[in-house]
């Protein structure tokens, strides 16, 4: 059996991979694909991983795990989305930066079921944006989500190396938030294991939140009848979001204290100089827009 946790980050989802997994539940189960919604693992897994201290489950314990949250019998492959497998919001930030817990999350996660394989996926964005999102996650106290850790030194290389290294050769794909409506359906196809020619129901979900009803029917117009590669489709939305992205779909007002515009200039220019680096780290599988 394969786990596969999608863990996030917070302010990333929105619960789309879930939605979009579960537009194609007949055709995963038809591969021995179970899709484990968080209201069936949320409870088990929590108290598992708290009873377990990051320790490895008993054989017994991982048998009263599946009872619990499966389904199906005998599935060869599980997918289990949240970004509370990251930890609640508050601790998003940290004296070490972003997610200092990241590798110990992952390292606990693949010892719920260590007689299966394991598999994470998770997107990364800019910290201007996850700061104010996971600041109204947090309750709006900027003092006590930054502990005095200062915004300019955030770096997403250094938390995905701590990923990489609680997965310990395990999967780790990666991809930026901000190119998530452009590669929405490969992201959706790798998490699922289904092929990338395969047709993917709600594969547009993220393109129509962004497009809206008008957009999305130029977009599908657009498509219809064509069988086009990868990289000529995602130049294709690409092109649409341009043209017709719904303004509050793309535009943030950010208003942190002490911050200026060349804060967030600052922080923005780091992160995507991070991205090539993050991109290059050794276990770890990135899709590039």
């Amino acid at each position: 059996m394969q786990m596969v946790y999608h863990i996030g980050v917070h302010g990333t989802d929105g619960d789309r991979m879930l939605k979009t997994l579960l537009n194609n539940r007949g055709r995963l189960l038809r591969d021995r694909t179970e899709v484990v919604t968080p209201n069936r693992h949320r409870g088990v897994f929590e108290e598992a991983l708290a009873a377990l201290n990051g320790g490895p489950a008993t054989p017994e314990m991982e048998q009263i795990m599946q009872d619990a949250v499966l389904d199906s019998d005998d599935p060869l492959r599980v997918i289990c989305t949240s970004p509370g497998f990251l930890g609640v919001p508050s601790r998003a930030i940290g004296p070490e930066g972003l997610y200092p817990q990241a590798g110990a999350r992952i390292a606990a996660l693949t010892n719920l079921f260590p007689s299966a394989g394991a598999e994470f996926f998770v997107a990364i964005r800019n910290p201007v944006t996850l700061i104010a999102d996971v600041l109204d996650l947090h309750g709006g106290d900027y003092a006590s989500l930054m502990g005095g850790v200062d915004p300019l030194s955030l770096s997403w290389l250094t938390a995905v190396q701590r990923m990489a290294a609680g997965a310990q050769g395990r999967r780790l794909v990666v991809w930026c938030h901000e190119d998530a409506p452009i590669i929405w359906p490969d992201v959706v196809r790798l998490v699922g294991g289904l092929p990338p020619s395969e047709p993917l129901p709600g594969g547009l979900l993220y393109m129509h939140e962004m497009l809206g009803d008008q957009g999305l029917r130029e977009l599908r117009g657009a498509l219809a009848g064509r069988e086009l590669p990868v990289s000529q489709r995602r130049d294709l939305y690409a092109e649409h979001l341009q043209r017709n992205a719904l303004p509050h779909m793309v535009e943030q007002d950010i208003a942190l204290p002490g911050w200026t515009q060349e804060t967030v200039d600052q922080i923005t220019a780091r992160y995507y100089q991070d991205i090539p680096q993050i991109a290059a780290l050794p276990g770890v599988e990135f899709i590039l827009a």
